[in-house]
């Protein structure tokens, strides 16, 4: 088992680049899985204390505390939105230029909405020779998500409201054209990619960037879209 990939550690936190798939704690819906805090607490060899989550799907950057104190104080600035996090997706469809989406999320279905806003902005888009239902061609775009709250699934559910779900996504997404990259892409995973995490060191005051590089599959991918 390869170890996961730190990029960054020092005496209050240590923040990893987690892989597509895994899990970052145990839960009771998939109990036997692997997770990053498991895993990362047997390569340190001491405990380590989650800060906030990506889903399971999700890679990228994804930090922990390395003391119940530390979580304690980073906890309190991802609380305050003292936090930047920035995010790589690729959607159905060509959006708009940039935008903002401000939609109250349910985590729960018996839940009220809380409040979730998403901005992004589009980086690229692509057509492709491939008919899609009655559509002779698909088309996609590459945008950059930077959620200004952080409900479960926020980034997902928002570009599913908007009519641009993300390819990949087995659960708001639509499976017509999330075959269409397994079968020609070789594209099994959902492409969200946790990219950056900025925040104010709050035992320095020092301010700090996090960045993960984007997976080999992903690179490959973006390079056959021309997205280079």
């Amino acid at each position: 088992m390869s170890p996961l990939t730190i990029l960054y550690q020092d005496q209050h936190y240590v923040a990893i680049d987690k892989p597509a798939g895994m899990l970052v704690h145990r839960t009771r819906i998939a109990e036997e899985a692997e997770y990053a805090m498991q895993r990362l607490r047997d390569q340190l060899g001491q405990h380590v204390f989650v800060v906030h989550r990506l889903d399971r799907p999700t890679s990228g950057v994804l930090l922990f505390a390395l003391s119940s104190e530390a979580a304690r104080a980073m906890c309190e600035v991802f609380e305050s939105r003292q936090v930047e996090k920035r995010y790589l997706a690729v959607v159905r469809g060509w959006t708009e230029e940039a935008g903002v989406i401000d939609y109250a999320l349910r985590e729960e279905k018996h839940k009220e909405a809380q409040h979730a806003v998403t901005a992004w902005r589009r980086l690229a888009t692509v057509e492709l020779d491939i008919a899609v239902g009655r559509y002779p061609k698909a088309r996609y775009s590459l945008i950059e998500a930077l959620p200004e709250t952080g409900r479960m699934h926020q980034i997902r559910k928002h570009f599913a409201h908007i009519f641009h779900p993300l390819i990949g996504d087995t659960t708001y997404g639509e499976g017509r054209h999330n075959r269409l990259f397994r079968d020609h892409f070789a594209i099994e995973r959902l492409l969200l990619m946790a990219t950056e995490l900025s925040f104010v060191h709050p035992y320095s005051n020092e301010p700090v960037t996090l960045r993960a590089p984007l997976p080999t599959e992903v690179t490959v991918l973006f390079a056959r879209l021309g997205w280079e």
